[in-house]
């Protein structure tokens, strides 16, 4: 079985994401240190079927976390104290072309039979594609280790890790509602203000958005920095999955709405045509840029806007977060614990440690600007008449904008095939908007993809 299982992940290889702050670097900490580790490919489109069913019950001495990028070992590295006598290993591998994932469900296939020392206990999982992994039996009910679920996370992080029976597989350090991030000076020249309540109530629908768009052309200015910007804040409002449940391919109209948005600001030169994680995109963010919005999270200050905070060449204090035309989340990173890991004790205790530990939440907020997944937390920095963001937003509380948002986070109409769909939809229109082939061409290139990511996928005629 297992030999057929290798050969059908050998066949279902397909293109991902270049996630924002990939690393490349696998590191072993044991209180810390580092190493090199194996290289990577492709990614399968589904996770592996089979998994050891036994459940953990003493502590190792070496700790496994398989991750794409080295946010989480940061905030690992500087809040928790590993416990003595156990070695860390991180394997991280860039989510680029899917390698992490297919890194990680190589290793979760020899799972069963790894040595302990080399088995999974921890990995990460994107909001993108965690559904594949809470959806098999390769990863863990979090009380299988002594971990309760506790009223002050944010309900659509437990919904997100939880199987088809409700099973809560995994736990988020962060939720990720997010805004529009703008440039203060640019919208005092356009806007002739950059008080956030003003400009919010000059954006707060998408046609006052596009309005505000031309006049920003007219000044000389770009409205966004990439033609995928505000792609997230469409589809994360969607009403109903990519694929229904007879494996149709489907178009929701806020999907439509963003193709529609998206031409017309290239044709009218209201945006770049660079991808969101684009150098062009990216120099947009220096003091020498002409774009007045950036939509994103919080995490988005430290992994995509590490330029604007540049002292020289970046513009700190030059920018505001609001709202925008409608409520949407961005990302996230969940811990997931796998089968047949035999550190149950530290499992326990790293998942407390970033969910309920209320002095590590705290300083995660003021020194690290994250939105943590404790209500209780950021409810008080939300209400504190003190508290501001400093490293890039001149003293603004952001923390009070983003707990509003979160109030709207609904995790509905996810399906296990959304990651590819959406990353495919924008590859290949990116093409038509930088003119290397017509629309037409675009869309035919996007389900031929489909078609050879995902053959069961049914495409309807076009």
């Amino acid at each position: 079985m297992k030999k057929v299982l290798a050969i059908l992940l050998a066949a279902l290889m397909v293109i991902g994401l270049t996630a924002c702050g990939g690393n490349n670097t696998p590191t072993t900490t044991a209180a810390p240190q580092t190493t090199a580790a194996p290289g990577t490919t492709a990614a399968p489109t589904t996770a592996p079927t089979e998994a050891p069913t036994e459940a953990p019950v003493t502590q190792g001495k070496v700790f496994n976390i398989y991750a794409w990028n080295e946010e989480f070992k940061g905030f690992f590295e500087k809040y928790y104290t590993v416990p003595e006598g156990v070695t860390v290993n991180w394997v991280i591998t860039p989510s680029d072309n899917g390698a992490y994932q297919q890194k990680l469900d190589e290793a979760l296939l020899n799972q069963e039979n790894a040595a302990d020392d080399d088995k999974i206990d921890m990995f990460l999982a994107e909001a993108d594609y965690i559904g594949k992994y809470v959806d098999s039996p390769y990863t863990m009910d979090i009380t299988s280790f002594g971990f309760q679920n506790v009223p002050t996370m944010y309900e659509y992080t437990i919904k997100a890790a939880s199987d088809p029976s409700g099973v809560c597989k995994g736990v988020s350090f962060q939720c990720c509602p997010a805004g529009v991030i703008y440039r203060k000076s640019i919208a005092k020249d356009v806007l002739g203000t950059d008080v956030p309540e003003e400009v919010q109530a000059k954006i707060d629908t998408w046609e006052k958005f596009d309005a505000v768009a031309a006049e920003a052309k007219a000044k000389g200015y770009y409205m966004t920095a990439s033609f995928a910007e505000t792609f997230r804040a469409f589809s994360n409002n969607c009403t109903m999955p990519w694929v229904d449940a007879n494996n149709n391919l489907q178009f929701d109209p806020q999907i439509t709405a963003w193709m529609d948005q998206t031409r017309e600001y290239i044709k009218n030169g209201y945006t770049l045509t660079a991808g969101v994680w684009d150098q062009e995109k990216t120099n947009e963010m220096f003091k020498t840029g002409k774009t007045l919005c950036f939509f994103g999270p919080a995490w988005y200050y430290n992994f995509c806007m590490t330029n604007a905070q540049d002292p020289a060449e970046g513009c700190v204090g030059d920018w505001c977060l609001v709202k925008g035309p409608q409520a949407y989340f961005w990302g996230g990173t969940w811990l997931l614990a796998a089968t047949g890991s035999d550190n149950a004790p530290m499992l326990k205790d790293i998942f407390e440690t970033f969910t309920v530990n209320t002095d590590v939440l705290n300083k995660m907020v003021k020194d690290d600007n994250q939105y943590v997944n404790n209500t209780d937390v950021v409810k008080a920095f939300a209400e504190d008449p003190n508290y501001g963001n400093t490293a890039i937003l001149d003293g603004q509380n952001d923390i009070a904008i983003f707990y509003e948002l979160a109030k709207d986070i609904k995790w509905e109409n996810h399906t296990n095939y959304d990651q590819l769909l959406n990353e495919g939809l924008q590859n290949k229109l990116q093409e038509f908007y930088n003119g290397s082939v017509d629309e037409e061409t675009a869309m035919l290139n996007f389900y031929n993809y489909i078609a050879e990511t995902y053959p069961d996928i049914v495409i309807p005629a076009h």
